[in-house]
């Protein structure tokens, strides 16, 4: 292909056309597959591409809680169309839910570790996360209000290699229903990566085939509004054969879309997300 026929990155991302930027990226095997899609997906109009990961695995996630049982026959969430767990809209545009936006003034910045963190002995993986409703304090003067996993945004990294056994579970203690899709998760999206209501859980296991950077996000519908209010993270995959060593580092972008200071606090803001022009 002539380098004369392929748009810069930069030239998209100036102009704006965020899908068309990560459409090329994409194209051009960044590891950041599936963001297109998954932006599309949260369109106004509802309409977009496939979801991601569309293999069935062989395990069937467990819903655990109160309403474990009767949210294993409710029809749920995939990355593209989400379920009925969120009728009549219980977030509206406003990240500022539950316990986002209490106790701002006591929210203490903690600076995000970027080291790749050590591989799993014995091929095996334990995840068990918690989402979390919570302020955190990004700069001096700018506390927001956060939807997490773990506590903090982006969540923590992840690393395993090809064929790894990754054991996930994801426990809901936020007031709003949410889910986990790992990208370099080749299984069932409509089983695994359920909603879950507070109190609930969910559990599932993959094994990544490829190596590379996947992107990890809440996909809850909108999908939108749970990754750019803080739920979303990387899952870095190494090849079975080790690499030579080195110092390791993870980065992970994010923007901001911040509503105006309210109770010493700034809520992400859907409509915002919407108009594409972040704050930070």
């Amino acid at each position: 292909m002539s380098d004369s026929t392929i748009p810069l990155l930069s030239d998209l991302a100036e102009r704006g056309d965020r899908r068309a930027f990560l459409a090329r990226a994409s194209a051009l095997s960044l590891a950041i597959p599936g963001m297109a899609a998954a932006l599309t997906a949260c369109s106004p109009d509802g309409t977009g591409a496939n979801d991601t990961a569309q293999g069935a695995g062989p395990q069937k996630p467990s819903v655990t809680g109160a309403a474990g049982d009767s949210a294993l026959r409710r029809h749920n969430s995939d990355s593209k169309l989400d379920s009925a767990l969120l009728k009549g809209g219980r977030h509206g545009n406003s990240s500022a839910t539950g316990e986002a936006a209490a106790g701002a003034q006591s929210a203490t910045f903690r600076r995000y570790d970027p080291v790749l963190p050590p591989l799993p002995e014995k091929n095996r993986l334990e995840l068990h996360w918690h989402t979390r409703e919570a302020p955190v304090r990004i700069s001096d003067d700018t506390v927001v209000a956060a939807w997490t996993f773990e506590g903090n945004f982006p969540g923590p990294i992840v690393h395993c290699r090809v064929g790894d056994t990754v054991e996930f579970t994801l426990t809901n203690d936020a007031l709003i229903p949410h889910s986990m899709d790992f990208h370099a998760a080749q299984i069932n999206p409509k089983t695994a990566f359920r909603s879950v209501g507070k109190g609930q859980t969910v559990s599932y296991t993959f094994k990544p085939k490829w190596a590379g950077a996947f992107l990890y996000h809440c996909g809850t519908a909108p999908v939108l509004m749970h990754l750019g209010s803080g739920m979303h993270g990387a899952l870095i995959v190494s090849p079975r054969e080790p690499l030579p060593p080195a110092k390791e580092f993870v980065i992970v972008e994010s923007e901001l879309y911040l509503a105006d200071v309210a109770n010493g606090v700034r809520a992400f803001d859907y409509q915002k997300m919407l108009a594409v022009v972040p704050d930070f």
